[in-house]
């Protein structure tokens, strides 16, 4: 997949959306972006809203290449063929994710849409070049719960690098207050009733073309470089 192709624009895809007939659904849990759910048919993975190479240094062309063209891919892929042989017609990933956790034959379901759903969140989470701090409201709500955005960083680190295994770091919104969580695997804070807010893959194939086993170093780059700020407070409201 081209850089070109896959910096289309929110815009430039929800109009091919409508003209082929694919109906918009939200993302309940993530105000800033878009799930496409064709009919019932499935949902469509949403293009990424940079270029391949636009997180470079920091995230590798390649990288992305791989986890987002593959990777990302693949768990849409497997959630649509599950929902057609299921005949489900949830309006939303979280919602076929929350429902598929209630029962253990659910077990496969759940993790290819929760792991559909995560990806999204982290993908739209990170931006090049942004600001490398939160303001205003949740700058506030960082400094109530951590004492400054340095505190929330160190937080989110720690819960990153002691991740045993494949995850996730979560900050979230328990309540009125901020937190910080990790999940193994495909779980989502929702499970819990906590609001996600910000995510950082920490499953191997995240970092390891730039990284190798250097997992601390790529949570670094991404929250000193990556994780765009504005978006973390749409999804605060």
């Amino acid at each position: 997949m081209s850089s070109e192709r896959n910096a289309v624009s929110r815009r430039t895809f929800c109009k091919y959306a409508v003209s082929a007939g694919v109906a918009l659904a939200s993302f309940s849990a993530l105000s800033s972006v878009a799930s496409f759910a064709a009919s019932g048919k499935g949902f469509a993975m949403p293009p990424l809203p940079y270029a391949e190479g636009a997180l470079e240094p920091h995230i590798s062309a390649k990288t992305i290449s791989f986890h987002y063209g593959k990777h990302t891919k693949a768990y849409y892929d497997a959630v649509n063929k599950l929902i057609a042989e299921k005949a489900i017609n949830a309006p939303s990933l979280e919602q076929v994710f929350l429902d598929a956790a209630k029962s253990p034959e659910g077990t496969a379901l759940f993790n290819n849409a929760a792991q559909a759903f995560n990806h999204t969140f982290y993908w739209v989470g990170l931006t090049p070049g942004g600001a490398n701090a939160p303001s205003g409201k949740l700058l506030k709500m960082v400094n109530t719960a951590f004492g400054n955005a340095d505190g929330m960083k160190k937080a989110l680190s720690a819960a990153a690098a002691g991740q045993f295994g494949s995850g996730w770091a979560w900050l979230v919104l328990e309540g009125d207050t901020l937190k910080v969580v990790k999940t193994p695997n495909a779980e989502n804070p929702l499970q819990k009733g906590q609001k996600p807010l910000l995510t950082v893959d920490v499953w191997e194939h995240a970092y390891y073309l730039d990284y190798q086993n250097r997992r601390p170093a790529y949570v670094k780059a991404v929250l000193d470089n990556l994780v765009n700020w504005d978006i973390v407070a749409k999804n605060l409201g």
